[in-house]
């Protein structure tokens, strides 16, 4: 075993390892419809200056969400209920106490001069004590909070202040800010009057004496400032979630708070466990008989995958929902990607061994996964730009998404990169392996790859016409979407919540039951204290909602009285969607920087094609097929987008190398041998996300169906997209074009001996 074998199979050991320890050890933060967690609804007031209607209350849901995420909550639902009440949802949750007070304050910030000491008896002004219990007499507001650019929690060692919360403060407000300091300034050191006064919710947090290198009239100028006032860590923390989530428009009361149950009972939560044992398991099977001996080692990485998957969610306590869950239970599927990308690339090496080279099998392996790297590396990349965006600039389930995605991504390039490496360079050093081809899974070219080269068929002879397919299959899309609409489920339209209390009790499964039978499938409905159920759901009518109770009372409810009634705004407010949208743009736009910049802006152009393809396709079938487009949707939607572009990145990838080893080919006949060579490892892929898929489509019910249904549109037109939309999109803009910068210059001997060993030219 060679020294890099070696420290690869300890890595890799050490990791398991310790994910073992983690998975056994640690619980997972399951969500709401997971577990269960804390359900509130909070009623806004009427102030002075404003009125609790729909619009202030819209505008409190959007500040309440950016401090729930904050507060580390993942995929939190919040909606309007009525003009002023908002109901929030909150998955997981450890404290519910203080997540309360957290929401309910009204953070309202403002910045006072600090006037002369006030004399006892003295009347008309504000006095209120500071952080010491001495009186402050505030003079008027100077400045308010919404001034406040960004609040950020920091510890300072050297200068002694220890936690505090640093303020940076945007255009006009900064301003004011230098203002306020340099009044402060004229007065000498000591005086109160040097003093600004730092006023959350009538309260004093703060009166910090203006530093005496700020001069008078000048103040501070910068616009950055720091809240100091004996914090300690978590004190900091909360205040500065509180000042840049913004004061509430209106202040908002508790009305009601309660520990509700699971929205998804014990059937579905066992059929996602069975499709995912089913469905991992045949993806298992699949790619060891595709690849015998090399495919069962690779099932093995695919198994360390999940576990150090697993172990990663749970030890960053990321919250787990169903939607969660089914894309974990798909990214073990597409996880094989790396490893049938290597596999393949071993195939199309084997045939060049000779007796003259006496090239062995261990080395065969090395130089596959050389040149497998670069088609990996900018693969995993660019899914990892997207996913990094869509957690900085998304929230609620965006974010989630963000982070799940990102976990999967890292770990399945270890899996493949460092647990499957150690295993096939350990097995290719045994000489029963090496000698006999079919044992290994890689000593032939496969029957997909036997039958490209027998059949040679040039797929870009003629690339128009494969735009033209895809051009009529996008039409057929929107043709859908314009004249069946989209299904809007709950979070974007809103809809109805009743609650019901039955004189018995009632399980999770037998209240989902009964409403199912009433007409409402696809509604949520949780159970509290077992004989309290509410249902949430779209198009519940009067009648609909008698249906319920009538049906909850045939199912072993008894005698069943409806409790509540309201309609209920969407979870997924407007703002929630705006961001969505420009946090999936900014991502696309910077997948088409990063591919530019790798690649050429045409390949660039040919992947943003191919993915605006596949996501019409998907919609419209789903327009098409009447399916309820919602939350779960949303997540297969970024699903669809992260395996459109990472399957056109392998295409190019090769089509690149190739140009490079051939600079004065036709570029057409390039890109035909590019997707006859990565048709394989297409089409395995696939296979083993479709193996996944088909199981949860058929064991799941309702959502998790939905997702997987969404999920095989997508797979099935990315494959497609990848090869016959992205690569003559980039051969139309190529027309007439130079060849690649650079390729055509003659290398020096250690640049061809490079060559020969990884397969590629950077």
């Amino acid at each position: 075993m060679t020294r890099t074998t070696a420290v690869r199979a300890v890595l890799a050991v050490l990791v398991l390892l310790a994910s073992l320890f983690v998975a056994l050890t640690q619980s997972p933060r399951l969500g709401l419809d997971l577990q269960g967690g804390t359900r509130m609804v909070l009623e806004a007031r009427d102030t002075a200056a404003a009125k609790a209607d729909a619009g202030t209350t819209d505008r409190a849901i959007e500040v309440l969400r950016q401090r729930i995420d904050a507060l580390g909550v993942a995929e939190p639902v919040l909606a309007r209920s009525g003009e002023n009440r908002i109901v929030v949802e909150l998955p997981d949750v450890q404290d519910p106490r203080r997540a309360a007070e957290v929401l309910g304050r009204t953070a309202q910030l403002t910045f006072h001069p600090v006037e002369e000491p006030p004399e006892e008896g003295t009347a008309g002004r504000r006095v209120l004590p500071d952080e010491q219990g001495r009186p402050v007499a505030l003079g008027a507001t100077a400045l308010s909070g919404a001034g406040v650019e960004d609040a950020e929690a920091r510890f300072d060692s050297q200068q002694g202040t220890g936690w505090h919360v640093a303020l940076d403060f945007r255009g006009d407000a900064a301003r004011d800010w230098a203002g306020l300091t340099g009044q402060a300034a004229c007065h000498p050191a000591g005086d109160d009057r040097r003093r600004v006064a730092i006023v959350l919710d009538d309260k004093v947090i703060s009166s910090p004496q203006v530093d005496p290198s700020v001069g008078c009239r000048s103040g501070i100028a910068s616009g950055a400032t720091r809240i100091t006032g004996a914090f300690d860590a978590a004190e900091a923390r909360e205040l500065s979630l509180l000042i840049k989530g913004g004061a509430l428009p209106v202040p908002v009361e508790i009305v009601d708070q309660r520990i509700v149950g699971p929205t998804l009972g014990a059937a579905a939560i066992s059929a996602s466990a069975r499709a995912a044992a089913v469905g991992v398991s045949l993806t298992a099977l699949f790619v060891t008989f595709v690849y015998r001996l090399f495919g069962a080692l690779a099932a093995v990485a695919l198994a360390a995958y999940g576990v150090i998957s697993y172990a990663a969610l749970v030890a960053l306590g990321v919250t787990l929902t169903l939607p969660g869950l089914a894309g974990f239970v798909l990214a073990i599927g597409m996880a094989v990607d790396a490893n049938v990308l290597v596999l393949e690339r071993a195939r199309e090496e084997y045939p060049k061994r000779s007796r003259r080279s006496r090239r062995s099998l261990r080395g065969t392996m090395s130089t596959a996964s050389r040149k497998a790297w670069s088609a990996v590396a900018d693969a995993n990349a660019t899914t990892l730009l997207a996913a990094g965006l869509l957690f900085l600039l998304g929230s609620g389930p965006v974010k989630g998404f963000g982070v799940t995605l990102a976990i999967g991504v890292a770990v399945s390039m270890f899996s493949a990169l460092v647990v499957a490496r150690a295993l096939t360079d350990t097995a290719a050093r045994f000489p029963f392996v090496d000698r006999f081809r079919t044992v290994s899974g890689v000593g032939g070219p496969g029957r997909v790859r036997t039958f490209l080269t027998r059949r040679a068929p040039r797929p870009m002879r003629t690339p128009r016409r494969w735009l033209v397919l895809s051009a009529v299959l996008v039409a057929v899309a929107v043709t859908g979407i314009l004249l069946r609409g989209l299904n809007l489920g709950v979070e974007f339209t809103g809809g109805r919540l009743v609650e019901y209390a039955t004189a018995r009790t009632v399980d999770a499964d037998t209240a989902r039951s009964a409403v199912a039978k009433a007409g409402f499938p696809h509604a949520e409905v949780t159970i509290a204290d077992g004989r309290d159920v509410s249902v949430r759901g779209a198009g519940i009518d009067d009648d609909g909602a008698a249906a319920i109770g009538d049906a909850l009372a045939g199912q072993g409810g008894g005698t069943t009285a409806k409790v509540r009634d309201e309609l209920i705004g969407p979870s997924m407010g407007e703002e929630l969607r705006r961001n969505a949208m420009i946090a999936l743009g900014i991502a696309v736009v910077a997948q088409l920087l990063y591919l530019t910049a790798r690649f050429r802006w045409t390949f660039a152009a040919g992947c943003v094609v191919a993915l605006v393809h596949d996501v019409a396709v998907v919609v419209g079938a789903f327009a098409w097929l009447g399916r309820p487009v919602d939350g779960v949707f949303l997540a297969a939607l970024l699903t669809v987008v992260g395996y459109s572009v990472n399957d056109s990145v392998v295409v190019f990838d090769r089509v690149r190398e190739l140009w490079r080893r051939e600079p004065r080919g036709a570029l057409p006949a390039l890109a035909d041998a590019a997707v006859l060579q990565t048709v394989p490892r297409t089409v395995n892929t696939g296979a083993g996300a479709l193996f996944i898929l088909a199981a949860l489509a058929v064991l799941g019910d309702g959502a998790l169906a939905d997702f997987a249904i969404a999920l095989l549109v997508g797979v099935c037109v990315g494959t497609y997209s990848s090869a016959l939309t992205a690569v003559p999109v980039a051969l139309l803009l190529e027309a007439g074009r130079p060849a690649p910068t650079g390729a055509g210059r003659p290398r020096t001997g250690a640049a061809r001996r490079g060559e020969r060993d990884s397969g590629a030219v950077v």
